[in-house]
């Protein structure tokens, strides 16, 4: 299946699903122009990972509750699901959407796409390791975890982070490798406004 077919699916099973949140009137559409291959010398992987690596960003991590239909239509995976995203940021204000980003070959985003919902939460300074351990695949993310449920979705919202942002997915688009996904803010919260954000720069979290 490709891009399209994999972000059209994902679409497709959301709104099957019947999420119970009504789509947000769309804007008119600009004027798009794509970028012939002609135009530009082609970039190498590593020349670009190493120079996007002086972008410095947050981390957080994207929990979703348990689907219903995770043991049989998934991996066999069971409980909630959860993994390390430092591709996140706020997208709209009216209405309030926020977005992140997700590789194509995330065994965790079906679990989440089946859920249709999701919170993120904004890591503080001194949770470099919880961060280490959602970014493992295929562990057991959630062990000696200490978390309580969402008022909205009832996804996972984990202790000690700084903020919290419980979400429904609006939207899937495809980018690339990744996929990007919108999603419509229903409640949130800040837990420790004074606190230091857990950082990522050149490789390293900080």
């Amino acid at each position: 299946m490709g891009h399209a077919g994999m972000a059209a699916a994902a679409v497709r099973f959301l709104r099957s699903a019947g999420t119970g949140t009504a789509p947000v009137d769309a804007l008119p559409r600009p004027e798009l122009r794509c970028v012939r291959e002609d135009e530009r010398a082609p970039v190498a992987p590593a020349e670009f990972r190493r120079v996007l690596g002086d972008f410095a960003t947050g981390v957080t991590v994207i929990t979703a509750p348990a689907a219903e239909d995770d043991g049989e239509n998934g991996t066999g995976a069971t409980g909630p699901a959860g993994f390390a995203c430092q591709s996140f940021s706020s997208l709209s204000l009216d209405p309030p959407l926020v977005v992140f980003m997700v590789g194509r070959t995330s065994t965790t985003w079906p679990r989440i796409a089946r859920a249709g919902v999701f919170c993120v939460n904004v890591l503080s300074a001194d949770q470099a390791e919880l961060c280490r351990g959602f970014a493992v695949s295929g562990a057991d993310k959630f062990g000696g975890v200490a978390y309580d449920a969402t008022p909205v979705s009832g996804s996972p919202r984990l202790a000690g982070t700084l903020a919290w942002i419980d979400c429904t997915i609006q939207a899937v688009h495809t980018g690339g490798d990744h996929l990007i996904v919108v999603g419509r803010v229903n409640a949130l919260g800040s837990e420790n406004p004074d606190g230091s954000p857990l950082l990522f720069h050149r490789g390293r979290l900080g």
